[in-house]
């Protein structure tokens, strides 16, 4: 039975679960979660992540959810190709270690910036009691809608975001000054895969200066953006760049 993939095209969690099922050369079945109509929270998708977050994937009748689970599942279940894991478990140690780093860190802290500077016109929009009703029904991501209150979010938690990720760039630099080209030094490994898309995302918010002073991270992002996987990750429409045409007029002025 083939790998049907549940997604959506700017997610960023879905895209590096794309890179990673490119690498591996493994094909798929693309189901397109709607998230603005919160297709998310239907019985169907909550049937197979009760989380109500994309992405998600059938194999074999079984769900598996969490993105960098899923990518660690689609190394183990197809081994062949291009190994994403290293085979010493130290450095082993090392990607997870990472793994655990991007979940926690720069993807928690890109969200900030991505809501409050492109998709806070949705919630402006609602009425207090739609608002909390839409909220309420994102258990998974209740605080984050909170913090969010409908107009955004306060000073000081913007600028703590903008921190994180430029604390995230400079521990980046400094790996790869150390140890380099990759994060687990000469391997390309899973922990680059999940970190790539949440770079493409600054980029497109206009935010690429953050690493202007990080040569290194500079060469990384373009490294990984040359790689055949990433074309086919991030195909026409998956950008916030295509789905936000004022952010495409600012690039070019």
């Amino acid at each position: 039975m083939a790998l049907e993939l549940y997604h959506h095209d700017a997610s960023t969690c879905s895209q590096k679960v794309r890179i990673c099922l490119a690498e591996k050369g493994v094909e798929w079945v693309g189901r397109h979660v709607d998230l603005t109509h919160g297709e998310n929270l239907g019985a169907e998708f909550l049937a197979i992540n009760p989380n109500g977050v994309v992405p998600a994937f059938v194999h074999d009748g079984t769900p598996i959810i969490e993105s960098t689970v899923m990518c660690e599942y689609v190394e183990e279940v197809w081994p062949d190709g291009t190994r994403l894991t290293p085979e010493d478990p130290k450095k082993r140690a090392e990607m997870r270690a990472w793994l655990r780093y991007i979940d926690e860190v720069p993807s928690m802290a890109v969200r900030v910036p991505t809501f409050q500077n492109l998709l806070i016109d949705r919630f402006k929009a609602m009425s207090d009691d739609e608002y909390a009703a839409f909220r309420d029904s994102n258990t998974l991501r209740r605080d984050f809608f909170m913090r969010l209150n409908r107009t955004g979010f306060s000073d000081e938690e913007y600028e703590n975001s903008l921190l994180q990720l430029q604390a995230t760039i400079e521990r980046m630099e400094t790996t790869l000054d150390r140890s380099g080209p990759w994060l687990v030094g000469t391997q390309f490994t899973i922990a680059d895969i999940c970190m790539a898309p949440l770079f493409q995302r600054m980029e497109d918010l206009g935010m690429s200066d953050m690493w202007g002073d990080a040569p290194r991270v500079a060469a990384w992002f373009a490294e990984i953006k040359a790689r055949p996987s990433y074309d086919v990750a991030f195909y026409p429409g998956s950008r916030m760049t295509d789905l936000f045409p004022q952010l495409r007029e600012q690039a070019q002025k």
